[in-house]
């Protein structure tokens, strides 16, 4: 009888044994519905419980704001933890205070959007030897001090975006891009930001080979840093130093709202100057409405914010990825990964959770279509 019990104890033991085996191998289920988070698909495991950091160039501009509030979003639905950590000034040494922040309170990813990739290059490494997952969104760091970066578009498309807004709003004003002088400017945050730099560059390829006629009248660029004040006083500085210039390029988002703000203080109108770039459409709307810009353009930085958390939460939660891969992010859609070199061509791409994730579409606002968005 003895015997029979302990035969019958450990039939049952083995099979409890092999039932957690059997769950062990599968991800975290959760039921859908309202906030509750979206079950894993066959063979990913879960981010249900994960915590991201989610650091911008800066807090308080329009941009940032509203990819966080995105990132917290589809963080309810998720099941994952966004805190937002950042700093008001744009500066390398205030991300490294932010980045020093998350590691000491032993978050499980770091997502963040670069103000300087070498200024911050050793607080991500020291990030990554923490066993913290580092992941980019908006403006990269090295390749090699990240594992994937989710970006808004390649340098050629954004260039090549912002070169096609100009010639729109020059074309608005009777300007002929193909055959008149165009005298022009960029202005934007800083020459080490990596995205903004990268999209300047490759614009002004496209300028050099397609509209030989225009002039650069500062090829060093205007540089705001980011600063709401700073950009009124840099615009300001761009019509004074140059009376007669024709288009002024902005691809940063405090820069445009502040050269157009410079604009309108010294009484100018978009039939008198074109001014164009990248900024969310409620931080603009109201220079439209006034006749100060004919369009500009972005992404869904509220997708952005979202994704970019995803994609860290993904890897932080044992998810191994490579070029060629799929991420199917809930709520969002699938998401290839891509290779390093679809931003820099010198970028290598390292075997396994290492690349590139780019952003489905971009928009182009203008009078007739900007009070259909809301962010």
């Amino acid at each position: 009888m003895k015997l029979k019990r302990l035969v019958a104890l450990l039939l049952a033991l083995g099979m409890i044994l092999a039932l957690a085996a059997c769950s062990g191998n599968k991800p975290t289920e959760t039921k859908q519905g309202g906030n509750d988070p979206a079950p894993a698909a066959d063979g990913v495991k879960s981010v249900e419980g994960k915590t991201v950091a989610f650091i911008p160039k800066l807090t308080g501009n329009a941009f940032f704001e509203v990819a966080n509030t995105g990132a917290q979003e589809f963080a309810k639905d998720w099941g994952i933890t966004v805190d937002y950590i950042g700093s008001p000034n744009a500066t390398a040494a205030d991300q490294v205070q932010c980045i020093n922040d998350a590691i000491s309170k032993g978050v499980d990813a770091i997502c963040i959007s670069t103000v300087d990739a070498a200024g911050v290059a050793d607080a991500l490494k020291e990030a990554i030897n923490a066993g913290i997952v580092v992941c980019t969104w908006d403006s990269d760091a090295a390749a090699s001090d990240r594992a994937l970066m989710v970006s808004q578009g390649t340098p050629e498309v954004l260039g090549q975006m912002l070169v096609d807004l100009a010639v729109n709003g020059l074309k608005d004003r009777g300007i002929d891009p193909d055959n008149d002088t165009v005298k022009y400017a960029w202005h934007y945050s800083q020459a080490t930001v990596t995205d903004q730099n990268s999209w300047q560059v490759e614009g002004e390829k496209i300028i050099k080979e397609k509209y030989p006629n225009w002039e650069n009248v500062h090829p060093d660029n205007y540089y705001s840093e980011q600063d709401a004040e700073k950009s009124v006083t840099i615009g300001e500085a761009v019509l004074a130093d140059n009376p007669d210039i024709d288009l002024i390029i902005c691809n940063d988002s405090t820069a445009l709202p502040g050269q157009l703000q410079a604009a309108e203080n010294k009484g100018l109108t978009k039939a008198d100057v074109t001014i164009t770039g990248f900024a969310t459409p409620n931080a603009i709307k109201a220079y439209c409405t006034n006749g100060t810009l004919f369009n500009w353009g972005l992404w869904d930085c509220k997708i952005q914010g979202g994704l970019g958390c995803y994609v860290a939460a993904y890897i932080a939660a044992g998810n191994d990825v490579k070029v060629g891969d799929v991420i199917d992010v809930p709520g969002i859609g699938k998401c290839e990964v891509m290779p390093n070199n679809c931003l820099n061509p010198d970028d290598a791409t390292g075997d396994i959770n290492n690349g590139v994730v780019l952003l489905p579409e971009r928009a182009i606002f203008n009078a007739d279509n900007m009070d259909n968005y809301d962010f």
